[in-house]
Formats: C-alpha cells, sequence, structure tokens
C-alpha cells in the first residue's frame, strides 16, 4: 500500500498537535513498519520548512531529514501542474498538486485531516481515522 502524507499529518506529527498527535504517530509508524510505503509531495517539504520557521534550523533540518528519511519525496510533471492550473473546478491550487503528486507515486491514498478538500482527487484522500478501519 502506497500513502501520500498530507501537511497536515505531518506537522501534527512534529509539532504533537494535539488530539492529532496519536493518529498521526500511528500513520509514520505504519510507514516506517514497511507495512506502506510512505511518500509526501516535494512542495509539502517547503511548506513545512516555512511553517517551522520559527523552530531553530538545527531542529528543523534534523525534524526534515527524518521526515524525508522515512517518507519519500515525490513531484509532479510539468504537465500535470498545467493540468492542475486548468482545473478550475479543483478550488484548492495546492491541494490539486497534491492529488498530482499522488497519482505520480501511484499511492492508494491521500492521508489527510481535511479529506472532504480532496472530492476531486484522482487518488482517494481519507483521514487516519479511515485508513486505520481499512487495515
Amino acid at each position: 500500500m502506497v500513502l501520500l502524507i498530507d501537511a497536515n499529518i505531518v506537522l501534527d506529527f512534529l509539532l504533537r498537535r494535539e488530539p492529532f498527535y496519536d493518529d498521526a504517530r500511528q500513520v509514520m509508524e505504519l510507514c516506517s513498519s514497511q507495512k506502506a510505503d510512505g511518500c509526501i509531495a516535494l512542495h509539502t517539504v517547503t511548506t513545512i520548512w516555512y511553517i517551522l520557521r520559527k523552530v531553530p534550523e538545527r531542529q528543523r533540518r534534523q525534524a526534515l531529514r527524518s521526515v524525508c528519511d522515512l517518507l519519500e519525496v515525490v513531484g509532479a510533471t510539468h504537465s500535470e501542474v498545467i493540468s492542475a492550473i486548468d482545473n478550475t473546478a479543483f478550488k484548492d491550487f495546492e491541494d490539486c498538486i497534491q492529488t498530482k503528486c499522488a497519482k505520480t507515486a501511484q499511492a492508494d491514498y491521500i492521508i489527510t485531516r481535511n479529506a472532504d478538500d480532496f472530492a476531486l482527487s484522482e487518488v482517494t484522500a481519507i483521514t487516519p481515522s479511515e485508513l486505520f478501519e481499512k487495515l
């Protein structure tokens, strides 16, 4: 099973955000146990870097390195980015790019707290709880 992990799950894990931390931890453990192949979109890495800008640089680098050691970084092709730009039905451009990255990675699911934002996704988006039910 291949899972594209959305930024909110990674941030819940790194920042131990309650009440979401336990689910995020379980998702990351699932990826580290090799029961699932986890991946993260390239643009998510830069987004996390920016969001963590108040964290000391050394800690921020260590956190992102540990995430990238666990999750494979995937991108979208030029034509997929153009397709996302032209997709006026998908209201959130960043989420549309997430979908393109998930498709490139041949992900089975996008794991996010905001599954409703991916109603038009080419890859099914589910919450951590829904993932655990499927397992």
